[in-house]
């Protein structure tokens, strides 16, 4: 793999002696802002070191999560939207081969009812 201070030497190169000048501000930029700072004199202590290790740790792990979320979330609730459509497909081809409401047998276990609808008769629902 290309160090990335190799890649923007030769890239500063190349826009220096006009091969490419229109982007050279902003792949500088780029690069330049991609690297983690150095801390110098002052700034080199122990708040600015700790703050800088919680930043990078930060970056993998945003890294990570998202990683997580593409490659396995997303398509596990693909997954899942397909098989439920698949058991409501399923559902509705079984409920077809039922004889209609009307012609099926009404057992004691069925419409139990404690208390009376307080519409109509009191036993029709509002289905």
């Amino acid at each position: 793999m290309i160090q990335r201070h190799t890649l923007q030497r030769n890239f500063v190169h190349l826009t220096r002696y006009g091969v490419i000048p229109s982007m050279r501000n902003t792949v500088q930029r780029r690069l330049a802002s991609s690297e983690m700072p150095k801390l110098k004199g002052a700034a080199d202590n122990a708040f600015n070191r700790e703050r800088l290790a919680v930043k990078q740790h930060a970056a993998a792990s945003s890294d990570l999560w998202r990683k997580l979320t593409i490659y396995v979330a997303i398509p596990s609730l693909i997954l899942a939207a397909i098989n439920a459509r698949n058991l409501w497909i399923e559902h509705w081809e079984h409920w077809e081969t039922l004889p209609p409401l009307e012609d099926r047998i009404e057992y004691d276990y069925m419409n139990i009812r404690t208390k009376k609808f307080f519409w109509g008769d009191g036993d029709k629902t509002l289905l």
